[in-house]
């Protein structure tokens, strides 16, 4: 049994160093590297393609969707009200004549959600309204409003606003268990107002980049990159490119792998980093500082665990990495690691695949294969982008075994109205498969945008026309952002648990009822 369990810790270790490996060989690669010096060599040649490449891309498709990211940009900078409505349609012959209840086609087809929003990202305020109409059943005056301080909520049973502020979210929660919350736990209001860039700010890349980019390309040796001319077939054309193969030996590998985990063991910038998107991360949800202290431990462990492993690894063949670039970005890639606890169980890790980027058209097809003493697998991932005269035909799979899971769209874009067909597809021999089907339409325009989207599924059991979900939304610019009322607010942080139960048994429950029961016999629902 103790044989076995080495074993597996030994695997663990070689999986755990071959995800590092190939995170540091994409990430250097994709990273600005604005510290290389501009020089023509093999080495700064395979970098400058791979961050060629992702730029590349990026650009494209920033491109084809500039009217959806001129208006995020609105929505971030600007005062912005948006209205998003959600009906639905149900058609089952068989629903209705099984002779038990209420035809589902009744409710459903009679039924609508309507969120009224408004944001100010500048100043931090958030109001969302909610009204619904449940088969005749009027419910409104649901009204939320959030800034990065406090949550406010007014509800039509009860005639305050209850409030509750950020300060006293974990004070309240230490009341109610000292023993799990220290008193220190926030309800992250604050994340909701940043951007994606806020949540990983400039800093923080700055940090990666200087500290660990640059040291890894700085420690891969010139001589290890070899580049000559060769054709390739790509996507049925062909292509001179220059070949560049970068090759590190066994030893070679272990000194950069222990000089960058040397430099994660002492780095506290990079700890404050991964604490600060953890938190990020978990918003709407609560972590305690106990969590993040014993997970920061067992980051500090495993990287322990790594250097100790990397001591004993054996890397037969080194590690070998091959660009082939024409135009300044990569055509084809080959990447290849074998390792293991020793000769006899050696696990590898392969990425083969080519890729063809122009203005028009993104062709890849990539293979990613895994193997060890105890399993193997492969993963192709493909995908055909086209995008000519403000029309787009797309197909992107992801094969798995048997297991497929395919992307097939169409587009237009027209006087700033994009038109648009998406399914989604899964075929999977064990449960039959099914499709996500996706249409309609957006235009978007300087100070406003609105769209029609309609979502329906369809299985061998379930055809695409019993269920649509239909969503439209209206966006518009705003001078200011809605709030509720301060007149008559009820502080939940300022009251006691023993008060918050009175309040909630004697006030909020028995008027709840009571609107309940109003609203039920009201509607001639028959409750």
């Amino acid at each position: 049994m103790e044989g076995t369990t080495n074993e597996q810790q030994k695997k663990g270790v070689s999986k755990g160093l071959i995800a590092l490996i190939v995170g540091i060989v994409v990430l250097a690669g994709g990273t600005a590297l604005a510290f290389m010096l501009i020089k023509d060599s093999p080495k700064n040649a395979y970098f400058l393609a791979e961050k060629d490449t992702w730029e590349y891309m990026v650009e494209r498709v920033e491109e084809r969707y500039q009217p959806e990211f001129d208006w995020y940009e609105k929505t971030q900078n600007d005062k912005t009200a948006s209205s998003v409505e959600l009906t639905a349609e149900y058609n089952d012959p068989a629903a209705g004549s099984t002779g038990y209840g209420m035809d589902p086609a009744t409710l459903i087809n009679n039924s609508s959600i309507k969120l009224d929003s408004q944001t100010d990202m500048e100043n931090k305020q958030v109001y969302t309204g909610i009204t619904a109409n449940i088969a005749g059943m009027e419910i409104s005056d649901l009204e939320v409003f959030v800034t990065d301080e406090k949550v406010m909520v007014g509800v039509p049973f009860l005639e305050e606003v209850l409030q509750l502020n950020d300060q006293d979210f974990g004070p309240l929660l230490h009341e109610v268990d000292p023993a799990t919350f220290t008193g220190e736990e926030t309800l992250g209001l604050d994340t909701m107002f940043e951007s994606a860039g806020e949540i990983f700010p400039e800093e923080y890349k700055t940090h990666l980049e200087d500290e660990y980019f640059k040291m890894v390309y700085d420690e891969l040796p010139d001589d290890a990159f070899k580049s000559s001319d060769e054709t390739v077939e790509v996507n049925g054309e062909s292509i001179k490119s220059e070949k560049i193969v970068l090759h590190l030996t066994e030893q070679q590998v272990k000194d950069i792998l222990t000089t960058v985990l040397d430099k994660m063991q002492k780095d506290d910038k990079l700890k404050e980093i991964i604490k600060e998107q953890m938190v990020a991360q978990q918003f709407g949800g609560i972590y305690m500082d106990d969590e993040l202290d014993t997970f920061m431990e067992d980051f500090e462990a495993g990287i322990s665990e790594a250097k100790d492993g990397l001591e004993q690894i054996k890397i037969p063949d080194g590690l070998t990495s091959t660009l082939w670039i024409a135009d300044k970005k990569i055509v084809q890639r080959e990447f290849v690691l074998e390792m293991g606890a020793n000769a006899e169980e050696l696990a590898k890790v392969s990425i083969t695949g080519s890729q063809l980027l122009t203005d028009e058209n993104q062709f890849f097809d990539y293979d990613f294969a895994f193997s060890d003493a105890y399993e193997e697998g492969t993963m192709n991932i493909a995908g055909d982008l086209n995008w000519k005269d403000n029309e787009a035909k797309d197909s992107i799979n992801l094969t798995v075994e048997d297991f497929v899971l395919s992307y097939d769209g169409t587009e237009t874009l027209a006087d700033g109205t994009r038109e648009f067909n998406r399914v989604f597809t899964v075929e999977d021999p064990a449960s039959g498969g099914g499709s996500l089907h996706w249409s309609g339409d957006a235009t978007y325009e300087a100070d406003k945008m609105n769209s029609a989207h309609q979502f329906s599924l369809e299985t061998p059991d379930f055809s695409q026309d019993m269920f649509t979900l239909n969503m439209n939304t209206e966006g518009q610019t705003i001078d200011s952002v809605e709030s509720l009322s301060e007149d008559n607010v009820k502080d939940l942080g300022s009251m006691s648990t023993a008060e918050l139960q009175e309040y909630f048994e004697n006030d909020v429950a028995p008027s709840f009822q009571q609107w309940l029961f109003g609203l039920m016999s009201g509607s001639g629902m028959g409750f």
